[in-house]
Order: structure tokens, then C-alpha cells, then sequence
């Protein structure tokens, strides 16, 4: 397929005149004045935007499918996920026993070494637990919470850390300085969060190697003029990407604005912290055993407590531009290249040869137009 009369954002500005070749689910070729191969699909967008496929690296569950569940619950994800224009994620685990924990990694690492056909790429896993703080629990099960040990979480992902790319802890429970400056050294990303960290000790996190915070505002210590907590530490650190969760709801529009400014377009990461209600009707759902009831597109607990979103990334994109007012090449970089360079994918999130061949279309008014896959 060959992909014409555009305007692409390729990962980092907008370009006009760019052509697109896409085979075999990959972008193959791109270029200006491409000519079509006999018998070749060519694709006229009329003038509309084409961004490359969203990376959420932060998403629990989808369409009644939990990354708890296991592999075939992964594999939907995948395949659904793709279906919304969505080209790479990190299924997303959360406080459970560490069997529960270790089965739901084993499905992933099988996703892994064979991917779906056709579907959303998996980047590797994001453990949100049980490195957490109990105070900072939010809709986690805090019972499960425990010390950050390294010996644990080899026996957690089987002897196999590589099949995990970002993992959250709270950085001021014991062994956690241990724990960061092994993962960053194995490659694994660690972000802040679920923690009740002052912001000494989230400059210090980020000295051992912790480069990410996660869905920051939330679960965590608030801004104070002369205590700045986990937000501030994050907002001036220059070394943390940053998660943001734009619904509306879980974050004000002027902190989304506030994140946006701080860190930019190259660090501020939008992502969904979906659960299995995310693309699912208002009704009751679970999360983590926990009964959810999601009503007016807020999920939450029985006691009030927000239980994830069940945002999507058309949805982040359209929300960031509409009601948050972000210029739209720092929104588009926001939902897509951001998010991958946070966990150093190279290739998903941008228009180059090797990126998948998932790609989303938009109105010149920035209106979700369709997805473009081969």
C-alpha cells in the first residue's frame, strides 16, 4: 500500500509531501514522489494528518480482557488494541499474590517469542507491584504490597527479568536503591510511584537509575510550596519521564498543562491506565478481585476510590487537543514517540522504515478518522 496526499507526523514534526509505503504489517519505504508498484494499493488522505500507531505503556486491561488473565487475555488485548490504532504497549500487572503475578508474566513472555499475528506489539511487561507503598495504594491491593528484593522478582518473572521493560516501586521502602540500580543495569526502566517519597528521595531514585513516574499527580505525594513531593522532584528532574493519565478526571486541565510545559513534548508520556472496561459500556466491572462500577466513562470502587480509566489513546489524543489545548505536534509526540522512547523502543511510535504498519487518520479538525493497517 502506498500512502499519499498527507500530513505526517513522523515522531517529531509535521511533514508535507511525504509519501508512505507500508507491506507486510511494517513501513517498508518513505519518501517524497514515490511511485506506486504495478498492481500497488495507493492510499489518498485528501489532505488529512496521519500519526503514527499509539504506544501506551501503561495499560491494565481492554475490552473485558486482563493482562492478569493470561496469555489469550494478553492476545485480545493485542488484536483489539491494534484494531484502535494502537501499534505497541505494556500490558500492565497489578497487586496480586506472586503466583497470580508470575502466571500473568509467563503469558507474556509467550506473547513474546510468538506475537500475534496482525495485532498491537508488546514492548514488555510493566509491573505496577508489589513494590508499592501502603498509604499510596489507590485501587491496588495493598495486602500483596511487599520490600523491593531482587530474588523475588526473579522468581516473579521465572528467570527471565529482560520479558519486563518498566517496573513501578515506591523508592523510599528498604532495598530499593538495590533493586533500581539492578534494573537499570539489566534495562529494565523503573518509574515512581504508589509512594509517599519526598522529593529528596525521588532525586535520589533517579541518581540510582529510576527514569519514570508513573501517572504522576496520582497515588503519590502532593505539591507543597516547601515540601514539592514526588510532582514537583518530577516536574524539575530533567532525567524522569513523566505519565500522565488525561481523561478528565484523574487530572486537572491546568496540572495536564503544567506536565505538558515542564517536561515537554520528549517527556511527557500519555497513557491510558485502562482496565477491562476501557471500550465496554457503563456497568460493573472488576479489577484485581476488586468490584468496579464505571459510570459517566469514571471507573471506581465501592468506597469512591478512582480504579484506573477506561480511557483509550484516540480518545487521550483527542482530549489533549480539545480540552487541554495542547498544540497538536506535541500531542501527537505525547501519545506516540514519548511513550516509546520512555521504555527505548526505536522503531514503534515513529514514521520510519521498521514501525509497525499501524497508523491512525485525522481530520484537519482533529477528528478521529479511521485506522490505516496492512
Amino acid at each position: 500500500m502506498l500512502i499519499v496526499n498527507a500530513v505526517v507526523f513522523d515522531g517529531r514534526e509535521f511533514q508535507k509531501g511525504l509519501h508512505l509505503r507500508l507491506e507486510g504489517g511494517v513501513i517498508v519505504e518513505t519518501g517524497e514522489f514515490l511511485s506506486p508498484g504495478e498492481g500497488e494499493e495507493v492510499l489518498d488522505l485528501g489532505g488529512d494528518f496521519l500519526v503514527p500507531g499509539f504506544v501506551d505503556v501503561h495499560i491494565h486491561a481492554f475490552r473485558g480482557h486482563d493482562t492478569m488473565d493470561g496469555e489469550e487475555a494478553v492476545r485480545a488485548m493485542s488484536r483489539d488494541l491494534a484494531e484502535l490504532g494502537v501499534a505497541a504497549f505494556c500490558p500492565t500487572t497489578m497487586s496480586a499474590s506472586p503466583e497470580e503475578t508470575k502466571n500473568a508474566l509467563r503469558g507474556i513472555r509467550q506473547i513474546m517469542k510468538r506475537p500475534e499475528e496482525n495485532g498491537a506489539r508488546i514492548l514488555g511487561a510493566h509491573m505496577e507491584a508489589p513494590f508499592l507503598r501502603e498509604e499510596r495504594a489507590g485501587a491496588q491491593r495493598k495486602e500483596f504490597f511487599r520490600d523491593p528484593s531482587w530474588e523475588d522478582f526473579l522468581w516473579m518473572t521465572d528467570g527471565h527479568p529482560e520479558i519486563v521493560s518498566l517496573i513501578t516501586l515506591a523508592p523510599e521502602r528498604a532495598g530499593s536503591e538495590g533493586f533500581i540500580r539492578k534494573a537499570a543495569a539489566a534495562g529494565i526502566h523503573v518509574s515512581i510511584g504508589h509512594t509517599s517519597a519526598d522529593a529528596e528521595t525521588v532525586h535520589a531514585a533517579a541518581d540510582w537509575g529510576a527514569d519514570h513516574v508513573t501517572h504522576t499527580f496520582n497515588a503519590q505525594t502532593p505539591v507543597h510550596h516547601r515540601k514539592p513531593g514526588v510532582p514537583g522532584a518530577a516536574m524539575t528532574d530533567d532525567r524522569l519521564y513523566c505519565e500522565m493519565i488525561c481523561d478528565g478526571v484523574h487530572l486537572h486541565r491546568d496540572i495536564v498543562r503544567l506536565i505538558a510545559r515542564c517536561k515537554g513534548p520528549e517527556r511527557a508520556v500519555a497513557i491510558t491506565d485502562a482496565m477491562e472496561a476501557a471500550g465496554m459500556p457503563d456497568g460493573e466491572y472488576a479489577l484485581g478481585g476488586q468490584k468496579v462500577i464505571v459510570q459517566a466513562s469514571q471507573a471506581r470502587l465501592a468506597d469512591g476510590t478512582l480504579a484506573g480509566s477506561v480511557l483509550t489513546m484516540p480518545k487521550a489524543l483527542e482530549n489533549l487537543i480539545h480540552i487541554f489545548g495542547i498544540a497538536p505536534e506535541a500531542a501527537c509526540a505525547m501519545c506516540t514517540a514519548a511513550p516509546a522512547a520512555s521504555v527505548h523502543e526505536t522503531a514503534a511510535g515513529r514514521i520510519i522504515p521498521g514501525a509497525p504498519g499501524i497508523l491512525t487518520r485525522w481530520t484537519r479538525e482533529w477528528k478521529h478518522a479511521g485506522v490505516i493497517r496492512v
